[in-house]
This record gives structure tokens, C-alpha cells and sequence, in this order.
């Protein structure tokens, strides 16, 4: 029954008859035979090429007009019809038998004007060759089935399931072979919508597959006007019961002969058919409609919790992703679910919605259905398949009250394990009586971008053909339908599975979606799904081995671990004398070992399912280029960060052993980012050139004529000296007897170490390693002594100053953070790298300055202690798109955001937390971070960042998470993910561009410049007895601090002080308000006229001359945007 097409690809259909050109009853029949074309997935793809001979108008989308007015056939006597034809009706014979192959199909075209243009079959026909008739007859029966009769329906898509029964007279005995059903419900579902879409009362009428199998396509109505997004009724054709015998079904039944599928003429000499369970039980679906609604609504009969539970069930599945789509857990499935826990027992009709969720997720978690199918039969019919049956042909397998039909029959193993990993973790969450449950679990989407560690694209999935190939997929082709992704798919997931066992806790995939279609539109092809993407999920502690250690070389596994990594494995003798087969990647930095799970994706899908490389676009790591540091940027840091760390603790021992030390050192605690391994860009050790510099004594200095030399941060350590009676109690002899200190710390150093050192009075400098430390003596009873204030009467009291508070911060609250923070990236080793990620965009925002450190340590840090309702992350990438979503998403307004450090913070200390927060939020800052050792007063935000800059770092957060999700959600686009590190200029006032030469971090620029200057330094850590290098000096921050002092009142100044060449400027709203004239603040302003009053405006002309005067020689231009403001 080959149905005609004018489509571009093989056996693609036209609509058929017009039901007012037809009578009802009419029987068409019609067998159009279709030219080989090799294999089936060959003919998918081959759209064009040598004109077929039979039905070329279908391949190639000619149609042949019926005539204006169809003519009646004329009658002709017997003698007439068996007349020797003429030479004009030979001529006509002989085109006919050419272009047709058939002259029967040639007066159903010409005589018959049955063929409309406006409906094309919803069914990809290939092979298009197959037996049958075909003519429409009304439906017998249209009944409501589905969510929407039981009221478990989600928002925000309404839809209304109907079936449509086709009557008894359309089938014939063998229509359960070789897609003849599925066609003419097809046909039967093309002849409803042709007479539908003339219907005024219809918005659209469209065509979908349901559940993106392209062997049921259904019928999509929507309502005209403004209803049309809010419902959508669905027609779904299904048999009238009793048409097939269920025998014929089981799975182990074949219903789709190999000679009709591979377009052979006869079936190969005792060649045995393979079962074909998936086609089967697309057929059976169809069958059991009625009966799966009658099952459900008596589950929900006299059961509340059934609805509630489903609504939040639903909601679960949909923030995870795993309800739409080939093989989903779709909301019938799991009410079927809660339909089998209620028999069993599991649930009971008393349970609220909550216990239903609960329960449902509880045995999610604990049953394995790839292992341990269930059943909803309930008498054991001896003749019915067993549940072994169907774990041959299926991979997940749910038995439906019938006892025929699979409910997971297209879901793949590694899905259902995907909602058993997620059904897992949410009860963990739901225990959790730190967490909201609820708001986590329910109300947070959990895209695969931000769920897994790493993301990969299959780009091109018609490669899966070679795959089909290449595995010999050919009984699961036919059994799919020739869908060759749904062939290929479990094989190249359990591959990947197998190849990262050790490293992955988890390999998924997304599910195949095709997206509906206009009824005038060809059918999608198989390719439309577009790319397929995959997750993995790491063991932090495995991921990143450069090891795969194979069975000993004379074991009988060794072959099977040959065959599995082809040329990759080799012989390896281990230190405890064995010699086994073993595979080793090469990587050499943290950055690289990263990446090991794609060198070993690439080659396992290379070797074993013949997808070359190009098709792959691994998105897992993309982003992290923009901290990398040199020019030829080898690792991402990580390395310099614990050679630091080496060098720091060799210095602490040290200090604490030194000899002759009026007191000794108690503690040394390290409080520069690069120590809690969240320094953007860690120091590299460095000598410098001293022909680079000028020479005074014994220093160096920067040249006027030379570039400006490499910047060399001070690593800050805290030394915490004893106490002891002799301290003063006066705070300025305290500063002097801590210089003195300094003097003697270096003396010792210089003396016992040999360390270059330079004394200052608030601190001193140590050369170590090519480093330079910055060493501060503290005083445990200094900040109190600061606290002293004598009052009016002559009392002594206690209350916190500005210095107190910031010698605090400095020696107390900071290094309290740095080393629970460098735990913290003990037990978490990607923490650094997705700090230093989040600097490096709120630094290229130009927000530096705006927002500390410490605050954006600790909200990174939030996302690693609390992760739910994620796990915590194993690559940068994935925590750096969370921070984002973090930022964007967070309700600051009304919400602490509570890091627990060291767990130290019990359920009662939050609960607290959260009520003095919600008392006195009018007078604490925007951003309100508490952690154990600060529960009240967020230090770490108090000053910044303003109302204003969260609202913009929100703003910008939302933007860039959206434009980086869709980049790297598109493999076939270009992906530049630098994009979000690059800031909008055109939103400032005012652009002072700085000459590159005199930037000392140019290098660290998003955008890296071609050409570098040469800054006077060499990387070398071994040089002792060196002149000291020139320390902390950038020349922008300074220019910046003298701008911001002469024009703090008028303006704000915005800067990347990784090594960016533009400072913005935006002036604040109320600066260009006229004022009364005082002779005292004429600083920046000008005297002028209004309204017969001497006023004072800002003096922009000079202003901006004032900013080149300022910054001569650093300064290459000042852009004004004079259009953006007026005065």
C-alpha cells in the first residue's frame, strides 16, 4: 500500500482523498512499487540522484493536476473493451507502464480527482513497496482518554487525549505485518486532519509523533484565538479491540519480514526472522487505550493524594528533563507507577500528595527496573509472556495490566538509571533538614548544562547509520522502524558507560525530540531530532586518572580488553611485578587530566561506532581558557597555586623555628587568595632583569622609558606572636614595637636563611622562590585595645571602630576564611578553578572593585557545601554556569545566603539566622552572607557591593548565563564563549583608553594581545641574592585611586584589572544638578546663569582634561559619549 508523495524524500506522503471527492466507503486500492535503494538508511538520506522509475512525481514532489472538471467514465459494450488497442493507445500504455510501474495507480490520478495537496501522510515511508488497501471510514467511536479525565494534568500544557477507533472494515488478515497498520493510521489520521483544517472552529491543526516515535504520529487541534496556548486536544487512532490477536505480539513474535525491509525480491533460504518486540509493542499500545484508562480511574477513585501527588510527580520529572521525548518517564507512565505501588501496597489511598511523592521516589531509588522488571497483571495467565521474556527484547521493563504491553519499551537502561540516580539524591535532599526540600526538589530546573560535570554534542546524528552499521544493528533497525538513532542509541550509551565506568557515576543522554509539524509539511526525518547530548556525572576521586589498568596479561579477559580499547592498550609491568594490559592517556596538568574522559569518548566512538571526531563538540571544559595564564598557556594554574603553597609552608617552618626571637611566632596563617587556591591568576616565581630597571643602591625601580615592569603580588601572612606581660597597652606603642618586630624578622631571615628581605614599619618583605611574601606581626590583644574609649564621665568602654574592626578583618576573620576555604579545596579539588573563574567575569564585567574577594569565595563556596538540589561540581565549567545562576536567581531581597564553612552552623543557628535577618533587614546590607564565625553583621559585604551594582551584577548574570547556555547548547554554531567576558561599553558615559605598555597584567586581557611587551622579568625561583624586584606596583590602580579621590562626587570609575585597556566612567544622576554658588565646592564646577541665579554645574570640558593631565603617559585617549547625557 504504498501511498503517493510529493516529498523529498523516499515514500514521504500526500494527503488522500478529500472526503467530499470520495465516497465514505470507496475503496482505493493502490500498490506502488519503489526502486531499491540499497539499504534502508541509504534511502533516508538519498534524496536525489538518478530518477526512479517508479513513482518519480513522489520522489521528486511533481504532481499530477487532476483535471478541472474530473470526467465521467464512458461506457463501453464488451466488444469495445477487447478491441486491439491503437498505436495512439500503445504510445499511452507503454508512458503509463514507464512512469508508473502500474496503470491502475494512473487512473486512480487521472480519473479519480481524490489526491488533495494540502495534507501530506504523516509517516516516512521506507521502503515505500507494501501490500493492502485502503479507503477511509468514518470513526466508530471517539472517546476522552488520558490525564485530563482524571485531573492530573500540569501546567502549562493542557492536553486532552482522545481516541479515535478505526472501524473493523479498513483492516485486512495481515495488516500486522510490515507497517500496514502503522500506515493507514496514518492515512486514517492525514483524511481527519484534510477534513478538520477546513474547520473555522480550529486554530491550528498540526501534526506530532507521540513521544517522538515516528511509527504513532498523532493530531494536534487548538482552539482559535487566544485559547490556542492554553489547550491542546490530541487525536490518537488506535484499533477497534478484538482486530489482532495479542499472540501475534509477544515479544519474541516477528511482525516485519527482512526481504520487505532490505527491498528483496525473495527471503534468503532458511534464514531465520529476528523477533521484533519495540514494532510489536507499538501496535499493542494502541489496543490497550480504553483499558489503561478504566485501570487508572479506578486507582484514583476515592484517592485525593493520587492527584496531588501526580501534579507534584509530574513537576519532578519536568524540572529534570525526563519527561518529553523518545523513551522519556513520561506523566502516564507514572501514574501507571502509582497505580502499581497502590496494588502492592506501597501506597495507600490515605497518603496526601506529599506521602505519594515520597513513597513513588522512594521506590524509584530502590528498584532497579533493568534488572528487576515489574508487572502489573494481576492473574498469571500461563500463556502470556513472562517478565524474563521482556528483559530479553527490552531494557527497562514495566509490565502493563494486560500483561502485554512494555510501558518503558523505548527507554533506555542508562534513563531509567538517570531517574534512579535523581529519585536517590531527592530523598536525600527531602532527610535533609537543612535544605528546603520542596522549594529545591520542585521549583529548580535542572538543565543538563548545570546538571552534569561534562557535556558532549553528537552533532551530526546521521552518522548513526554507520554506527547501525558498524555494530550490525540490523534486526533493531527493522524492529525500530529503520529510526536509526533509537537503533544506535542504547549501543553507543552502554559503550560510553563501559569505557568510563570507573570515572562516571553516571552516562546520560537526552531524549530524541521531534517538534510538531504543519499537516502541508513532509514528515520529519529521522535526522530532525537534531543533536543528541550527553552528561557525565564524575567521581571526583577517578575522573581524572591517566591510568586504565586491564587484567594480567595471561588471564582470558586480556583479549575482551584488547578488543575494547583497539590500539590503545599495551602490555605494562606494575610495581608489584605484574604485567597487565593497561591504557594510558597522556596529560600532563590538572587542566588536561580534566579532559581525559573526552580523549576517551572520542576514541571509543571512533573505533567502535565509526563517528569520526568532527562529529563530536565536547563543550566540557570550554571556558576555561580564559584562565590561563603565559603566553603559551600550558595548564590552567593549578600547578603554580601548590608550588606557591610548597614554598608558603617551607616559609612557615621557617619562621617558626627561628632563633633569637624576643617572643616566638605562635601561628603564621597565609590570607592572599593564591594560598586558598582562588587567585584569578596564581604568581609565577620571577628574577628580574636589572638592565630593565634603574638602579639606586640596592633597589630597583621602574624606567620612564621602558614599559612598565611585570606586576609581582605580595603574598600577605599573618604572624601571630606570643603574648606576653611585657606588650605596652597603648596602641601607638604597640605600631612601634611591631616595626621593631619587622626590623628583626627580616635581620633573622637574612641571617639564618639567607633570604633577601625588605623591612618596612607595617611589614616585610620576604624574596623567597621567586616570590615575595609580605609578612605582618600581629597581636592578639590589639584589636581590643583600638576598641577603648574613654567617655565624658571618665569610664572606660568597649566599642567597635572603623580600625578595630578592619585589624579584625585582617587578622582574625581573614585567615579563619583562607584556611577553611583551602580545606575546603582539599576536599573539593575544582573549588579554586571555579572561584578563579567567577573573579575572572566580575573583574571583566568591571566589577572588581564593586564586590570583595572574600564575597565571591564564599558564594562559590556556597555552591560547592550546598549543592542541592545538584550534586556538588567536578569541573569549573558546570559551577561557574551555577554561580550565575546563583547571582540571577537568589532572592537577596528577603533571603540570607547562609555558607555553613566547616559545617560549624547547626539547623537552630540558621532557623535563627534567617529571624534576626527578616527583624532587621532595612539596616544590613544588600547582600547578606552569613557563615559560622559571622552570624550578624556579613562583613565581607557590609561596605559593598550597593543596591545598584547587585542589580547590574544580577542583571548581568541573567544575560550572560542565557547567552552561554545557548552557545553551548549549539555545537553547530560558533562557540565563543569569551563573549560573556566581554562587557557592553556603550551602557558608560565616559571611555579613558590606557596605553597597553604601561598595563602591567596585559597579558591576563579576556582577549589575549598578539604581540607582548617585554616587562623585565624572567621566570626563575632558584636566584638568591638578588636585588629585590619592584613590588605591587600598577600604575593603573594608582591613576584610578587619584581619580576616584578628586572626582569621587561626581563620578564612579569601572575597570578589569586583569589587564584591561579601558577605564569606564559613568557620572552619578545627581552630580549635574545646578548648585547655589559657594566659593567652597567650586571642585570640578563652573559658574553660570539660571533663572537670574549664580549656579555651580559640573565643568565637563575640564573635567575630562583633568582626566589626560591626570593620567600623561598612561592616557592614550578620553571617549566621550556626549550623547547619553546632558546638563
Amino acid at each position: 500500500m504504498a501511498v503517493r508523495g510529493g516529498g523529498s524524500g523516499p515514500g514521504e506522503t500526500r494527503g488522500w482523498s478529500e472526503p467530499n471527492r470520495t465516497e465514505p466507503n470507496q475503496t482505493i486500492p493502490c500498490r506502488a512499487v519503489f526502486s531499491p535503494q540499497g539499504s534502508p538508511e541509504a534511502a533516508e538520506e538519498a534524496e536525489q540522484g538518478p530518477e526512479p522509475p517508479a513513482g518519480a512525481a513522489v520522489r521528486r514532489g511533481k504532481r499530477v493536476t487532476p483535471t478541472a472538471a474530473a470526467p465521467q467514465p464512458a461506457k463501453l459494450s464488451r466488444a469495445e473493451l477487447y478491441k486491439p488497442p491503437t498505436s495512439e493507445e500503445l504510445t499511452q500504455l507503454k508512458e503509463t507502464e514507464d512512469l508508473f510501474h502500474s496503470s491502475l495507480l494512473r487512473l486512480q490520478l487521472t480519473d479519480q480527482a481524490w489526491l488533495s495537496k494540502d495534507v501530506k501522510v504523516p509517516f516516512l515511508q521506507v521502503p515505500f513497496n507494501v501490500k493492502g488497501r485502503f479507503h477511509f471510514v468514518p470513526p466508530a467511536e471517539l472517546k476522552v482518554v488520558g490525564s485530563y479525565l482524571l485531573g492530573t494534568c500540569v501546567r502549562p500544557e493542557i492536553n486532552v487525549d482522545i481516541a479515535v477507533t478505526m472501524p473493523r472494515e479498513i483492516f485486512q488478515d495481515k495488516d500486522n505485518l510490515n507497517q500496514r497498520y502503522h500506515r493507514k493510521r496514518a492515512l486514517y489520521l492525514s483524511h481527519i486532519a484534510q477534513h478538520l483544517s477546513k474547520e473555522k472552529l480550529f486554530g491550528s491543526v498540526k501534526f506530532a509523533y507521540m513521544n517522538s516515535n515516528h511509527l504513532k504520529p498523532i493530531l494536534l487541534l487548538r482552539p482559535q484565538g487566544k485559547d490556542e496556548k492554553m489547550v491542546t486536544v490530541r487525536l490518537h487512532a488506535c484499533p477497534d479491540s478484538g482486530l489482532f490477536k495479542p499472540s501475534r505480539f509477544y515479544p519474541s513474535k516477528n511482525n516485519v519480514r527482512t526481504a520487505w525491509f532490505m527491498e528483496q525480491s525473495t527471503p534468503k533460504e532458511g534464514a531465520t526472522e529476528p523477533a521484533t518486540p519495540h514494532y510489536n509493542n507499538s501496535i499493542l499500545c494502541d489496543t490497550v487505550m480504553h483499558s489503561h484508562l478504566h485501570f487508572l480511574s479506578n486507582t484514583a477513585a476515592d484517592f485525593p493524594g493520587m492527584k496531588d501527588g501526580l501534579a507534584l510527580l509530574k513537576v519532578w520529572l519536568n524540572q529534570r528533563q525526563l519527561s518529553k521525548g523518545l523513551g522519556c518517564f513520561s506523566g502516564f507512565l507514572v501514574s501507571m507507577l502509582v497505580a502499581y505501588l497502590l496494588m502492592k501496597r506501597k501506597i495507600v489511598k490515605m497518603m496526601s500528595g506529599y506521602q505519594v511523592l515520597r513513597s513513588t521516589l522512594q521506590f524509584l531509588a530502590a528498584t532497579d527496573l533493568s534488572v528487576t522488571g515489574i508487572s502489573l497483571a494481576q492473574d498469571a495467565d500461563p500463556s502470556l509472556p513472562t517478565l524474563d521474556d521482556f528483559h530479553q527484547a527490552f531494557e527497562v521493563v514495566f509490565v502493563d495490566p494486560s500483561g502485554l504491553v512494555n510501558l518503558c519499551a523505548d527507554m533506555t537502561a542508562s534513563k531509567y538509571h538517570q531517574v534512579q540516580f535523581e529519585a536517590k539524591h531527592s530523598m536525600e535532599i527531602l532527610d535533609d533538614r537543612m535544605v528546603d526540600g520542596f522549594q529545591v526538589l520542585l521549583m529548580t530546573p535542572k538543565p543538563m548544562l548545570r546538571t552534569f560535570d561534562h557535556v558532549f554534542h553528537l552533532k551530526h546524528v546521521s552518522k548513526l547509520q554507520g554506527t547501525c552499521k558498524k555494530m550490525q544493528l540490523l534486526n533493531e533497525l527493522m524492529d525500530r522502524g529503520g529510526n536509526y538513532v533509537a537503533a544506535a542509541l542504547p549501543f553507543v550509551v552502554s559503550l560510553l558507560a563501559r569505557g568510563l565506568s570507573q570515572r562516571a557515576q553516571l552516562v546520560a543522554h537526552s531524549l530524541p525530540q521531534i517538534p510538531e509539524w504543519p499537516i502541508d509539511a513532509e514528515p520529519p526525518k529521522h535526522k530532525d531530532v537534531g543533536h543528541l547530548t550527553f552528561g557525565l556525572l564524575f567521581v571526583p576521586e577517578f575522573a581524572s586518572s591517566t591510568l586504565e589498568k586491564g587484567p594480567q596479561a595471561d588471564h582470558p579477559e586480556a583479549l575482551e580488553f584488547r578488543t575494547f580499547w583497539g590500539e590503545k592498550s599495551e602490555l605494562r609491568r606494575f610495581q608489584d611485578g605484574s604485567i597487565c594490559e593497561a591504557v594510558v592517556w597522556e596529560a600532563s596538568t590538572v587542566c588536561q587530566k580534566r579532559l581525559i574522559p573526552e580523549q576517551i569518548i572520542r576514541h571509543l566512538l571512533k573505533l567502535h561506532a565509526d563517528i569520526p571526531e568532527s562529529s563530536i563538540c565536547y563543550t566540557g571544559a570550554l571556558l576555561e581558557s580564559v584562565i590561563k595564564i603565559g603566553k603559551e598557556a600550558q595548564g590552567t594554574g593549578e600547578e603554580a597555586m601548590v608550588s606557591v603553597v610548597c614554598s608558603y609552608d617551607d616559609l612557615s617552618r621557617k619562621l617558626w623555628n627561628l632563633k633569637e626571637l624576643p617572643l616566638t611566632v605562635t601561628a603564621v596563617q597565609g590570607v592572599h587568595p593564591a594560598l586558598r587556591y582562588t587567585d584569578v591568576f596564581p604568581p609565577i616565581p620571577m628574577k628580574p632583569v636589572y638592565s630593565f630597571h634603574n638602579k639606586s643602591k640596592h633597589l630597583l625601580y621602574p624606567s620612564e622609558e621602558k614599559p612598565c615592569p611585570a606586576y609581582i603580588t605580595p603574598l600577605k601572612i599573618i604572624c601571630h606572636m606570643e603574648g606576653s606581660g611585657q606588650w605596652p597597652q597603648d596602641k601607638g606603642a604597640i605600631k612601634r614595637i611591631k616595626a621593631a618586630f619587622h626590623l628583626r624578622l627580616a635581620e633573622l631571615l637574612q641571617q639564618q636563611h639567607q633570604l633577601v628581605c625588605r623591612p618596612a614599619v607595617t611589614h616585610t618583605d620576604v624574596y623567597k622562590d621567586g616570590y615575595v611574601f609580605r609578612l605582618q606581626v600581629a597581636y592578639h590583644r590589639e584589636p581590643l585595645i583600638l576598641k577603648e574609649v574613654i567617655t565624658p564621665e571618665g569610664m572606660l568602654k568597649y566599642q567597635d571602630t572603623e580600625e578595630s574592626r578592619q585589624l579584625e578583618l585582617e587578622t582574625l576573620h581573614l585567615p579563619y576564611l583562607t584556611s577553611s576555604l583551602h580545606g575546603l579545596q582539599q576536599q573539593h579539588p575544582v573549588f579554586g578553578s571555579t572561584s578563579r573563574l567567577a573573579k575572572r567575569w566580575v573583574s571583566a564585567q568591571l566589577l572588581s572593585d564593586s564586590i570583595s574577594e572574600e564575597c565571591v569565595d564564599l558564594l562559590v563556596a556556597f555552591l560547592f557545601l550546598h549543592p542541592a538540589p545538584f550534586t556538588p561540581p567536578s569541573s569549573p565549567q558546570v559551577g561557574f554556569l551555577r554561580f550565575l545562576n546563583l547571582l540571577a536567581t537568589f532572592d537577596w531581597k528577603n533571603n540570607p545566603l547562609i555558607v555553613n564553612l566547616n559545617t560549624g552552623l547547626t539547623d537552630s543557628e540558621c532557623t535563627e539566622i534567617k529571624n534576626k535577618f527578616v527583624a532587621a533587614r532595612s539596616r544590613l546590607p544588600v547582600m547578606f552572607l552569613a557563615t559560622p564565625k559571622d552570624q550578624g553583621s556579613s562583613m565581607w559585604t557590609r561596605e559593598r557591593p550597593s543596591a545598584q551594582i547587585l542589580q547590574r551584577l544580577v542583571l548581568l548574570a541573567r544575560e550572560s548565563l542565557r547567552a552561554l547556555e545557548e552557545q553551548l547548547m549549539a555545537p553547530l554554531s560558533d562557540q565563543d564563549v569569551k563573549m560573556v567576558f566581554r562587557p557592553p561599553l556603550d551602557f558608560y558615559d565616559v571611555l579613558i583608553h590606557l596605553n597597553p605598555n604601561q598595563i602591567p597584567r596585559h597579558l591576563e586581557s579576556v582577549d589575549r594581545p598578539v604581540k607582548s611587551v617585554s616587562r623585565g622579568v624572567v621566570k626563575n625561583s632558584s636566584a638568591t641574592n638578588v636585588l629585590f624586584p619592584v613590588v605591587d606596583y600598577d600604575p593603573v590602580q594608582l591613576y584610578l585611586q587619584e581619580l576616584r579621590d578628586a572626582f569621587d562626587d561626581l563620578a564612579l570609575f569601572f575597570y578589569d584589572k586583569h589587564g584591561g585597556e579601558v577605564i569606564a566612567v559613568l557620572w552619578k544622576p545627581l552630580s549635574f544638578k545646578p548648585l547655589p554658588f559657594k566659593a567652597s565646592s567650586m571642585k570640578g564646577r563652573k559658574v553660570t546663569t539660571l533663572n537670574n541665579e549664580l549656579v555651580c554645574i559640573p565643568n565637563v570640558e575640564a573635567i575630562l582634561e583633568d582626566f589626560e593631565i591626570l593620567g600623561e603617559g598612561l592616557v592614550r585617549s578620553v571617549e566621550a559619549h556626549t550623547e547619553k547625557w546632558t546638563i
